[in-house]
């Protein structure tokens, strides 16, 4: 039995490393550009859960974004549904390889993004305040353009390799 169990674990551990890569979607269309995407004023509508799947909290958020050369700011402004607000403020750098680095209050460290076809994906590591205490909580965050006005994101946190729950958000373009 313990063998069994063993080998059920590695065997769950190793799925775990052998995440989907950005890069099969790489003859997607249409192409995102973050540049151009996340240009300007973006409505979102999301929603978090936790890993039993029960929805948490719901939010909507207003970005407004500008880029500089490399350099775009995302300026995010969420209303959560229990009435709260927040607020959290994006640096993102395109690098020379086409990777893309983001910076914020509430990231440990650096978000790094890869872009292939209409995919993003973003990696980092938040600092989520919880019941008077902060965690750090590891996200996988995928976004999918749909057309120049939709975008899907699904973002799933875990910490320790365990999961903890997902977030899912629709993003619509003002004009």
């Amino acid at each position: 039995m313990k063998t069994l169990l063993l080998a059920a674990a590695v065997s769950l551990g190793l799925s775990g490393c052998a995440a989907t890569g950005v890069e099969q979607y790489r003859a997607e269309k249409p192409e995102l550009k973050l540049e151009q995407y996340f240009n300007g004023q973006l409505d979102g509508w999301g929603m978090f859960q936790g890993r039993s799947g029960e929805v948490k909290k719901r939010f909507h958020v207003l970005i407004d974004a500008q880029w500089n050369g490399d350099t775009g700011v995302l300026d995010e402004s969420f209303t959560w549904s229990d009435g709260t607000t927040s607020k959290r403020i994006w640096t993102l750098t395109r690098q020379p390889d086409g990777r893309y680095i983001g910076t914020a209050d509430d990231v440990v460290g650096e978000a790094v993004g890869e872009v292939a076809g209409n995919a993003l994906r973003w990696r980092y590591v938040m600092a989520l305040p919880v019941d008077g205490k902060v965690y750090h909580v590891d996200f996988d965050d995928w976004m999918f353009l749909i057309d120049d006005k939709a975008m899907l994101n699904r973002s799933f946190m875990s910490k320790w390799g365990f999961n903890l729950g997902e977030v899912t958000l629709s993003f619509v373009k003002r004009k």
